[in-house]
């Protein structure tokens, strides 16, 4: 059977954008169900026994994320997202340094270093404090997406407050090396966060053993749900960071507002199910995205694999085409999800700024496509994907080649 002959659909839609978003585990689900319903306590509510049980299911939740990130359970912080989380790691850190003073010199740091390619989340957080008398600064990636140590140690020559760097990227999938450009960071003097929403339960996680202070985490993209997310905060020696938002003082004091619990019972058991399945995962993923990558090859000569192919995660595949444009080809495959880039980008469709930061020009970006295969892929979906993206791009109408019986 050539690639753009008839091949029935393993099911409609075939999703393969997990780095955007995953479905929710059922077994997550599962877990979350009795506290929307039977379990239903406010956590804080500790004067009866259906508070202490909510506040208890928190507790042990708050274990499961701090065992999967390596952390002390004194830590966690828990928030709506990483967006949020990666907010109040970066302006929290700042405006707690130019009231009290941090590192040691009150009020004399005023750089904050980031990379190019992060999320637009923290891009704008940090150019957000340049009108709060802060110094942002971007620096560069290679052509493989990965940022030059030295690149940092050059920036650093500069009193610096803060680093933020993602481990994992959320468009190329790159894996930076945080405990080493984290080292780079500590011995210049300055504190370090990391987005870790694309990192945790694809690779293994260690914020201890790196020394970083601060950490971003997100449940939707671990085969949670969405709503809830982490802030690692480090206790020893501490880092400190001002709320965004003034409340009741809960997640001590870092976040007001009442926690969620079933959502937080979800994000726990999403963390305890990545822990005990990871391994096996990845390497279940990483055969599967070699099998697509293969049969695209094959059929497409040209196609190119944007990002480092060593330093990867193994769900992700960030592909520029040799001739159609990724819109076109989207257009021709309505039962295909596949993007363009960054889900959290705004509506309004141009060229990729971590494409743009890689080197390639706005026309390779434009051909482009990321696709994230994750834990409900089967080997169905990939035969059906490669199928549909060589009809596709072939200019076939992947819908009408690639119908059913």
């Amino acid at each position: 059977m050539g690639m753009t002959d008839t091949l029935a659909r393993p099911n409609r839609p075939v999703y393969l954008d997990n780095q955007a978003t995953t479905r929710c585990d059922p077994r997550v689900v599962e877990a979350m169900l009795p506290w929307f319903t039977e379990q239903y306590g406010n956590p804080h509510s500790v004067e009866h026994a259906m508070g202490r049980t909510a506040e208890a299911a928190v507790e042990t939740a708050r274990g499961d994320v701090a065992s999967l990130l390596g952390a002390d359970i004194r830590e966690i912080v828990f928030t709506s997202g990483a967006t949020e989380s990666n907010n109040l790691a970066i302006k929290g850190a700042a405006r707690f340094a130019a009231r009290y003073g941090g590192n040691g010199s009150p009020g004399d740091r005023k750089r904050i270093v980031t990379v190019a390619t992060e999320h637009k989340c923290v891009l704008e957080s940090v150019g957000d404090l340049k009108d709060e008398g802060f110094e942002p600064v971007f620096l560069p990636v290679g052509a493989d997406g990965l940022l030059d140590p030295e690149v940092l140690r050059d920036a650093l020559s500069v009193p610096t407050l803060l680093v933020s760097v993602m481990a994992v990227n959320n468009e190329i999938g790159v894996v930076q090396d945080i405990a080493g450009l984290a080292a780079i960071a500590k011995a210049a003097g300055a504190l370090f966060h990391t987005d870790l929403a694309q990192a945790v339960g694809k690779i293994p996680v260690d914020v201890t053993g790196w020394k970083v202070d601060l950490a971003s985490v997100s449940g939707h993209k671990i085969y949670g749900p969405k709503g809830v997310g982490v802030l690692f905060v480090r206790r020893r020696p501490r880092a400190r960071v001002l709320p965004l938002f003034s409340g009741g003082g809960q997640e001590r004091g870092y976040r007001s507002g009442t926690l969620p619990a079933p959502l937080i019972v979800g994000l726990g058991e999403a963390c305890r199910l990545a822990g005990a399945e990871m391994a096996d995962e990845t390497a279940r993923i990483a055969g599967l995205r070699d099998r697509l990558f293969d049969r695209l090859r094959g059929h497409i000569p040209g196609i190119a694999i944007n990002g480092s192919t060593t330093h990867r995660v193994a769900g992700n595949l960030n592909l520029t085409f040799p001739a159609a444009t990724a819109l076109a080809m989207l257009e021709r495959m309505p039962d295909l999800c596949v993007s363009t880039g960054s889900a959290c980008s705004s509506a309004e469709v141009e060229p990729s700024y971590v494409l743009r930061a890689l080197g390639l020009s706005a026309d390779a970006a434009g051909r482009t496509l990321r696709i994230g295969i994750g834990r409900f892929t089967s080997p169905a979906d990939i035969d059906y994907a490669a199928s549909a993206l060589a009809a596709a791009h072939s200019g076939h109408n992947a819908a009408d080649n690639l119908a059913g019986a």
